[in-house]
């Protein structure tokens, strides 16, 4: 699993737009409040605006708010919007890529190991995180004491 600075951000930013609701926030607000750089979360604050997860409202009282209700937004779809989808092989999707030989059926534990991480980041919405209440499919995964743990060796897991 590899989450980069740009999907990271936009899901802070949805957060910190969730947990100010119904008011709005600056993006210098939501900026300082979560250590991102100004600029580059305006692109991102525009992607979500153009994903419609987002609205803006200029003037005195302006800034950004939440679109839609943050129980009706998925920690994935807030991914989605920056990174397409969420997992891919070689610019493919799992599903589309093939092996020869021995490595054949390859193609099926990249299928897997997506819909793993689907079944989380679908299942699990802003309100959740916002809430410290996680799903408990994914309390269950958090509560795994290995699951805190990196495996650097690859004989460990």
């Amino acid at each position: 699993m590899r989450i980069n600075a740009r999907v990271d951000y936009a899901v802070r930013a949805v957060l910190e737009l969730a947990a100010a609701a119904p008011d709005s926030r600056t993006a210098d607000a939501i900026a300082t409040a979560q250590g991102i750089p100004a600029r580059f979360l305006q692109a991102i604050l525009t992607d979500l605006q153009r994903a419609r997860l987002v609205t803006s409202q200029r003037g005195r009282d302006g800034g950004y708010r939440l679109a839609l209700p943050a129980s009706e937004i998925s920690i994935a779809r807030v991914m989605r919007v920056e990174q397409g989808f969420l997992a891919e092989v070689h610019g493919q999707r799992p599903e589309e890529v093939s092996y020869p030989g021995a490595a054949a059926d390859l193609a099926k534990v990249w299928v897997a190991a997506r819909e793993a991480y689907r079944r989380v980041l679908e299942g699990v919405t802003v309100a959740d995180v916002v809430s410290g209440d996680l799903p408990p499919h994914a309390a269950e995964l958090v509560a795994i004491d290995e699951a805190w743990r990196s495996f650097s060796d690859s004989s460990d897991g």
